[in-house]
């Protein structure tokens, strides 16, 4: 897994940052994750290609979250698109879309499929032969669903240093093998699988949740991800003011990540009163200390940054 920070502030955009969004890479698939305004802008800099996104994920309906699809979607419309889209969202995202391709008189050369959300449980909303993507319901002023993303369980790997001293082993038989099963000689005898073998790599998961309250009811549904993005809008000595709002402290995301026993923690949506964000990692960090502050476009390799 890479994912990508394209935005990472809270409500109003600034010459320093954009919104929420932000881009992960699976198994040679993308999947975008909130699409504030701007998104497009921050992909191009990325240099991702726009054909590369087939799935969207919108977790709430809040501008700074949503206001960069029409734009994105246009700009698929103007260069040529026209493969599918899949867009997961709250109830409504559909008659936004279409709201605003009708007033604007625009039209598509591919289709849109809405995948609208409305369940208050966590539910699996997205699945192909090596991923699974399930919501996580969240504590805003409107409905809200965070994401989580877990690898199925890898093929185990040949161990060639053994299969070759097996000269009946031929490679026609190395998707079994690859599946955990036992090879038979043809005397009859069973070689075992863990013998021919070695484990799987690790299948990684990763956990977005923004916009939310403090909510420890998330808890089981996160235990340890390998990474957990958790909104950070404020202080703690905002603490009731982002209850009031429905956002978190730094100090509560910290205290999530070490409840769900998490590898790493990344804190986002941070207001635009912090000038300067690294304040927010320290108190953080005193409840958690593996916790990175993102950056416009900064690209992380779960593989170089977890140590199994």
């Amino acid at each position: 897994m890479k994912l990508t920070i394209l935005g990472y502030n809270s409500a109003v955009p600034t010459v320093r940052t954009n919104p929420t969004s932000q881009l992960l890479e699976c198994n040679n698939q993308y999947f975008l994750i909130d699409c504030g305004e701007g998104t497009q802008v921050q992909l191009r800099k990325a240099r991702v290609k726009f054909t590369h996104i087939n799935t969207i994920f919108i977790s709430h309906l809040h501008g700074d979250h949503v206001f960069g699809l029409i734009g994105l979607i246009s700009s698929f419309h103007l260069l040529g698109r026209t493969e599918p889209l899949t867009i997961y969202g709250p109830k409504g995202i559909k008659k936004l879309i279409e709201i605003q391709l009708l007033l604007t008189e625009s039209s598509n050369h591919f289709d849109i499929n809405f995948i609208e959300l409305t369940s208050l449980k966590s539910e699996l909303i997205y699945e192909d032969n090596k991923l699974c993507v399930w919501t996580i319901p969240l504590n805003h002023r409107i409905y809200t669903n965070g994401f989580l993303f877990k690898e199925k369980v890898k093929p185990r790997r040949l161990n060639m240093d053994v299969i070759k001293y097996n000269p009946e082993i031929e490679v026609c038989d190395y998707h079994n093998l690859k599946l955990g099963k036992d090879f038979i000689t043809q005397s009859g005898d069973i070689i075992k699988n863990e013998y021919l073998t070695l484990p799987p790599k690790h299948s990684y998961s990763y956990a977005f949740c923004s916009d939310t309250k403090f909510s420890p009811n998330i808890v089981p549904l996160i235990k340890g991800v390998d990474v957990l993005y958790h909104e950070a809008t404020f202080l703690d000595e905002l603490r009731e003011l982002a209850s009031k709002t429905g956002h978190t402290t730094a100090y509560q995301a910290a205290e999530i990540a070490k409840m769900a026993k998490v590898k790493v923690l990344i804190l986002g949506h941070f207001s635009n009163r912090y000038t300067d964000i690294s304040i927010l990692k320290e108190e953080a960090g005193q409840v958690f200390f593996n916790t990175i502050l993102p950056e416009e476009l900064l690209t992380l390799d779960f593989n170089k940054l977890i140590i199994n």
